[in-house]
């Protein structure tokens, strides 16, 4: 086990800090514990010196511990999630070897290590891996607690209460919905709800209801009354609406994981109806995953917003049920024909659109001369300048080469070799997040990026104009003293206030302040970012004069009256 820790420690921490985060949720996450930092309060979550009361703070506090030791920066913001990822490969190994054996957990380590989303969340500033990481085991400690001998269940309802409050703790209520209806469903098929008037399951909801409010009632108590109303609206706004512009279609998880989860997601389509000769065990583990999936990928796609990691906790489920199909010695697993085509069709594609990026600097002219992007701001990201050394082609060959092995080793029975596929998975994974992915920043935000840490070194203002972003505010490296300019305050106060037919009610502090800077009495420099197309915005305000343009991003400046 401490070999496996030390490989997976080599595998997720290595470069996480070679780009900056992304907008919004990493840097939201990020700039939050700075703000902690900044002001030393840590009891209440703030975002622009502002409280934030949609997330609880735990995994704050591990990103503001972690910038604490190592600096505000991408390293420190993403290390949590990489240490979540340490433990997490550990725990599947050591769940693996108690149900099956030590193969089994170490198979099921790997293939989840080689599983695309899984293995970027780790070396990411989200805070869904830390979240997932508690439900599962909360999950998991449930259903041994109801299934092996008395002596032990208490011990067992206690951390899996303990877990389930902290997961509270870490996102918000939405971990005692989707695990308490995983629990109900699970004590249903298991035909175990006799146990919901066992005094030991009223202990277990004890434990819950003093971990998971522990933080709450403290803000309450100290004055924050408006934390619990500010909750459960946050909650029932992404039930009904598509916030933060995040909308997408009923089937939208199922796509995004089955391509993002790929090939792991073809096994588990594959592996998920037959049969298994499992112990008793074995089979209510098998029966809990499942169910934790299904609850998931349901509520997620009946609710309104849309985003990727809303999903994320189905991922652990998919590689579990695949590494059982991979585990069956019997060979009794049929092989169907449409994972075989989508297996073969998902490999196809991926491995062009990887291809296709290392060439983008030939493919751009084609790219606009066929007018193949209609987003003009898309379009101006591309005049981004990529250096390439010539060596990136050959990792979309590695992708490729683990493709081919798992195929042969899973359609074809030689599952003796699948743990090379894998192997040459993580390898692929490993490549393509240290190399592309600081290449799509470059050409999805860099520009905005490096002006906000040279406004950083400035005493100014700095602002985005219709566009919703976090970023200006982590490198620009914003203090509460930019925010209290009497005029300022005063201004934005009034504007909140004033509503009729030509304003509309503000959502967003970003929103007055940026208005506060195009027309209020500013006494140093305000900067203001937007996107080109919208730039014309600024026609209407002669004091403002633009600085240039770059990659899709356009910059502004209003100075005050005195410096002219």
């Amino acid at each position: 086990m401490p070999l496996l820790g030390i490989i997976a420690a080599l595998v997720f921490i290595p470069l996480i800090g070679n780009c900056p985060l992304f907008d919004w949720d990493e840097i939201n996450f990020a700039e939050c514990a700075r703000e902690m930092i900044v002001t030393g309060n840590y009891t209440t979550v703030q975002i622009n010196f502002n409280p934030f009361w949609e997330k609880p703070p735990f995994f704050i506090w591990l990103q503001a511990l972690s910038m604490n030791v190592f600096g505000v920066n991408e390293f420190a913001a993403r290390l949590p999630n990489a240490i979540c990822g340490i433990f997490t490969i550990i725990t599947l190994y050591l769940v693996g070897k108690k149900l099956f054996n030590a193969k089994f957990g170490l198979t099921w380590a790997i293939i989840h290590t080689g599983t695309l989303l899984p293995h970027l969340y780790f070396k990411s500033g989200l805070i869904d891996p830390w979240f997932n990481f508690f439900i599962l085991l909360s999950v998991l400690l449930f259903v041994f607690a109801v299934n092996l001998e008395t002596t032990k269940q208490l011990i067992y309802f206690t951390f899996s209460g303990i877990l389930l409050g902290v997961a509270v703790l870490t996102k918000g209520p939405a971990a005692l919905l989707v695990e308490g209806l995983s629990i109900f469903i699970y004590l249903i098929f298991s035909k175990k709800l006799h146990l919901l008037a066992n005094t030991k399951f009223y202990y277990f909801l004890l434990i819950i209801i003093i971990t998971s409010i522990s933080w709450f009632a403290f803000e309450y108590i100290t004055g924050n009354k408006q934390i619990i109303k500010s909750f459960i609206d946050y909650q029932i706004r992404l039930f009904n609406t598509e916030d933060s512009g995040h909308s997408g279609p009923i089937f939208y998880h199922v796509v995004v994981l089955l391509l993002g989860c790929f090939p792991t997601s073809i096994l588990f389509i594959n592996s998920y109806r037959n049969n298994y000769r499992l112990n008793p065990i074995q089979k209510e583990t098998r029966l809990i995953v499942l169910i934790l999936f299904w609850v998931v990928l349901v509520l997620f796609s009946i609710v309104k917003t849309k985003i990727v990691h809303y999903s994320s906790l189905c991922y652990v489920p998919i590689s579990f049920i695949a590494t059982l199909g991979i585990y069956n010695k019997r060979n009794e697993i049929k092989k169907s024909l449409l994972s075989k085509f989508l297996f073969i069709l998902i490999t196809l594609l991926f491995f062009i659109a990887f291809l296709a990026f290392t060439q983008i600097n030939k493919l751009k002219p084609y790219l606009f001369k066929y007018n193949l992007i209609g987003d003009e701001f898309a379009k101006l990201n591309l005049n981004a300048e990529l250096i390439w050394l010539g060596y990136e082609w050959l990792i979309p060959f590695l992708f490729l080469v683990a493709s081919i092995f798992i195929y042969r080793s899973y359609f074809l029975g030689k599952t003796k070799n699948i743990l090379f596929g894998y192997t040459f998975q993580i390898l692929f994974i490993v490549s393509a997040i240290n190399v592309f992915v600081p290449k799509a920043e470059l050409i999805s935000q860099q520009s905005a990026i490096s002006f906000y840490k040279h406004i950083a070194k400035q005493d100014a203002h700095v602002e985005t104009h219709d566009f919703k972003s976090y970023a200006y505010i982590f490198y620009a490296n914003r203090k509460p003293e930019h925010y209290n300019n009497p005029e300022q305050v005063k201004f934005i106060e009034d504007f909140y206030k004033y509503q009729n037919k030509n304003f509309f009610k503000l959502n967003f502090f970003a929103t007055a302040n940026v208005m506060w800077m195009k027309t209020g009495i500013i006494n140093k420099p305000a900067y203001i970012v937007c996107k080109t197309p919208a730039e014309k915005d600024f026609l209407q305000y002669p004091e403002i004069k633009k600085l240039y343009d770059k990659n899709g991003f356009s910059f502004f400046v209003r100075m005050p009256k005195h410096d002219k």
